[in-house]
């Protein structure tokens, strides 16, 4: 785990929601239209095919279901009861750490996603997540500690976490799909850009090197001579999927070069022993 922390950006509770639910709502009907052999095509991701990617897609969504109804408190089911006052779960994971934790749960999540792929149909996996997120989530305040994969929690950073997960897969969808293109809801792909630039501050701090992911963010990263007036001496640019792609290998920092997917200028503007930030 990387050992300096930086302050967590804030995201907006209500856009947080909204864009979880647009994306998951954006495959949904996406994936209602595949046919057999479409949901039989390979993917990119350890041998997974097209219908256990849709799979994992609506795991991801219905982890936040679940880790609600878990975690529902006494005075959920009785309002006027007054239940005894526990202490918090301890310690909370923060939300920064989520994206170094999370290489850990790859076999696990991998025997998870074909046990569910295999035991129903996409549109069943999507109709029955569907409905248990419209029915717990909008009750649920963004404070609420939830128990995760990876430790507890706080709600609103949880769902933060999934746009990372339904933008990232959706990519791997569309790449997986010949002229799939399932669109990307912006509110999703800015806070899924937003959390993995700040991970790479966290990951390697300081000041020298400027990375620009119009139009959703800029970081300043990596040890060295802080930069404080004009155009930095270090500069990284590139496009937010294909930052997202780099952050979590599906693709290197050459490759990216080599397409000119990237700009990268300066001595301290190889980004390539950094990446990717997410396994």
């Amino acid at each position: 785990m990387p050992p300096v922390k930086k302050r967590t950006r804030s995201y907006d509770s209500a856009k947080i929601r909204t864009a979880v639910l647009a994306q998951f709502g954006n495959v949904r009907e996406a994936v209602a239209g595949l046919t057999a052999e479409q949901l039989a095509l390979p993917t990119a991701l350890g041998g997974w095919t097209v219908r256990e990617l849709a799979a994992h897609l609506t795991m991801a969504v219905e982890s936040v279901s679940r880790t609600i109804e878990l975690s529902a408190q006494p005075s959920d089911q009785n309002p006027t009861q007054q239940p005894d006052r526990q202490p918090s779960p301890a310690p909370v994971l923060p939300l920064l750490d989520w994206p170094f934790a999370t290489a850990d749960l790859a076999q696990d999540i991998s025997q998870d996603v074909k046990a569910i792929a295999a035991s129903a149909s996409p549109d069943e996996l999507f109709e029955r997540t569907a409905e248990r997120i419209a029915a717990l989530l909008p009750g649920t305040p963004d404070d609420r500690l939830l128990t995760t994969r990876l430790g507890v929690m706080r709600l609103g950073d949880f769902l933060v976490t999934r746009t990372v997960e339904l933008t990232v897969h959706t990519d791997d969808l569309n790449r997986a799909v010949a002229g799939l293109d399932v669109p990307y809801d912006r509110q999703a792909l800015a806070a899924c850009t937003r959390l993995l630039a700040d991970a790479l501050a966290v990951k390697a701090p300081g000041a020298s090197t400027e990375v620009r992911i119009p139009p959703y963010a800029v970081v300043q990263c990596v040890e060295g001579p802080r930069h404080t007036r004009g155009t930095p001496p270090n500069v990284v640019e590139t496009d937010p999927l294909t930052w997202i792609r780099l952050a979590t290998g599906r693709t290197t920092w050459r490759e990216a070069l080599d397409t000119a997917h990237v700009s990268a200028s300066g001595e301290r503007a190889d980004l390539g022993e950094l990446l990717p930030l997410m396994g």
